[in-house]
C-alpha cells in the first residue's frame, strides 16, 4: 500500500493512463513525463520511491488505487498565536559582538589532497580580491573542505555560516542582544569576517529564503550600512565570500535535493564565478581513502583499492540511469572509519549504506562482493591473492 500525496497520485494516474497496456516503464520516462506535463521532478522522484522497482532502473506500471493520502502538514505559522506583551525596549548602550570564535585560522588537515579546483581558489584568496565565487557539486565531494584547506595553507582567517530554511538577516548582520543587563546590537559571522578582512565560506546557499537577499550588497564589496544601529561597516583588505551548493540556484529537477530553492537572478549575479566541483577521479580519490585509513590507524591497501573501484562503479551506474542513489567519497571516508574500529570489511560497508532503500543497499553490497569475492569468506580460507577485477559482465548483471 503507497502513500502518496494528492500531487504524487495524480502525476501517476496521468502517467499510467498516457502508456495504457505498458506494463514497467524505465525511470527517465517517469522524469521526463513529469517535466513534460509540469509536474516537479521532486514530486516525481518520491513518487518512484515508492514504486515496485522490477529490474535495473525498471519499475512496475500500477495506479494508485490503493492510495492511502498523506495527512496535510499544518504550518505553526498558520496556527493563531496569543500575541505576546510588548517588552519594554532598553536604551541601547553600545555596539558589540558577544563573541569573535567564528573568525580563527582553520587547522589544516592531514587527510586532504589538493585536487581540482584547489590550486584556482588559492590564488584567488590570495590575490586579496574581493572576487564572490559559487562553486557547486553532488554532495560529500570535498566543496567545503577545499576552500578550508585553501585557507588553512595560507594562514587565512575564515568564517563559516551554515545555512538553512530558517537562516534571516538577524543570524547573518546581527541583532540586539541582552548582555549583563544590557541591550546590546551582537554583530553576526558577515560583519566579524568584513571587519577582520576574512574568508566568509556561505554553506549549503541553496538551502536558504529570500531572507539571504540581505546580503546582496555585501555580494558587491562596497561599505555596508547596519541598519538596526546606523553603523558603516567597510569589508577591510582580503575581504571575499564564498558559496557553496548542491545545485546552481537554479533548484533540483531530479527531487534529490528537495530542500534545495530557487535564488533569486540578481542575486545570483553578484557571484563573479561559478566553479562546477565533480568527484576525484580514482587515483585521487584512492590517495584519500589511503590517507583516512593511516589517520584512523586502519591501512589495508587492497581494501582502499576496492572501495574506490566500487565507489566508481556505482557512480557511472548513476550517471546512467541504472541506480537512483550514490556513493560519495565522503562516504567511503565514513567506511574508513567504521572499518577502523570494526576491523571487518563487509560489517564497515553494511553500517555505511543502511541511510538507502532495501533494494538499493542490497544491489550496493552485492556489487562489492564481486569486486571483493573474498568478502564473505573467514580468514582461514582468505587468498593472499588479490580477488580478480569484476568483468563487464559483472557490473551489466548487478541489479539496481
Amino acid at each position: 500500500m503507497m502513500n502518496l500525496s494528492e500531487t504524487q497520485a495524480n502525476l501517476l494516474d496521468t502517467f499510467v493512463a498516457s502508456h495504457e497496456g505498458q506494463a514497467s516503464f524505465e525511470r527517465q520516462e517517469l522524469f521526463k513525463f513529469a517535466e513534460e506535463n509540469g509536474f516537479s521532478g521532486s514530486a516525481a522522484y518520491t513518487l518512484m520511491k515508492q514504486l515496485p522497482r522490477i529490474g535495473r532502473g525498471v519499475y512496475q506500471m500500477i495506479g494508485s488505487g490503493n492510495v492511502v493520502p498523506m495527512t496535510p502538514q499544518v504550518s505553526p505559522q498558520a496556527i493563531p498565536q496569543q500575541a505576546a506583551p510588548a517588552a519594554p525596549v532598553a536604551a541601547v548602550g553600545k555596539v558589540q559582538s558577544t563573541s569573535s570564535e567564528e573568525v580563527y585560522v582553520p587547522s589544516a588537515d592531514s587527510t586532504f589532497v589538493k585536487w581540482g579546483y584547489f590550486s584556482d581558489v588559492k590564488k584567488i584568496i590570495q590575490s586579496q580580491l574581493f572576487y564572490p565565487m559559487y562553486v557547486a557539486g553532488l554532495s560529500g565531494n570535498g566543496k567545503t573542505m577545499m576552500i578550508e584547506q585553501a585557507c588553512a595553507t595560507l594562514k587565512r582567517e575564515y568564517v563559516r555560516v551554515q545555512i538553512t530554511p530558517e537562516t534571516d538577516e538577524d543570524d547573518l548582520i546581527g541583532g540586539f542582544r541582552l548582555l549583563n543587563g544590557e541591550t546590546v546590537f551582537a554583530k553576526g559571522p558577515v560583519i566579524k569576517a568584513m571587519e577582520a578582512g576574512a574568508i566568509l565560506l556561505i554553506d549549503e546557499i541553496d538551502r536558504g529564503s529570500n531572507k539571504l537577499m540581505c546580503l546582496q550588497g555585501i555580494l558587491e564589496g562596497k561599505p555596508f550600512m547596519i541598519k538596526k544601529t546606523g553603523e558603516v561597516i567597510t569589508p577591510q583588505p582580503g575581504f571575499n565570500v564564498i558559496a557553496t551548493a548542491n545545485t546552481k540556484g537554479q533548484g533540483d529537477e531530479q527531487g534529490r535535493f528537495i530542500a534545495a530553492t530557487i535564488i533569486d537572478e540578481a542575486f545570483l549575479e553578484r557571484f563573479t564565478i561559478t566553479l562546477e566541483q565533480p568527484y576525484p577521479t580514482a587515483a585521487i580519490e584512492k590517495r584519500i581513502v589511503n590517507n583516512h585509513m593511516t589517520k584512523f590507524g586502519a591501512n589495508d591497501a587492497e581494501f582502499a583499492e576496492k572501495l574506490v573501484q566500487w565507489g566508481q562503479a556505482i557512480r557511472k551506474t548513476f550517471q546512467e540511469g541504472g541506480v537512483d542513489e550514490i556513493i560519495s567519497t565522503r562516504r567511503l571516508c565514513h567506511i574508513v572509519q567504521t572499518f577502523s574500529i570494526f576491523s571487518d570489511r563487509m560489517k564497515a560497508i553494511e553500517l555505511c549504506v543502511n541511510r538507502f532503500d532495501t533494494d538499493t543497499r542490497g544491489a550496493f553490497i552485492d556489487l562489492y562482493t564481486k569486486i571483493d569475492t573474498g568478502a564473505y569468506q573467514t580468514e582461514e580460507i582468505l587468498s593472499e591473492m588479490d580477488a580478480p577485477t569484476p568483468t563487464d559482465e559483472d557490473l551489466a548483471n548487478t541489479q539496481f
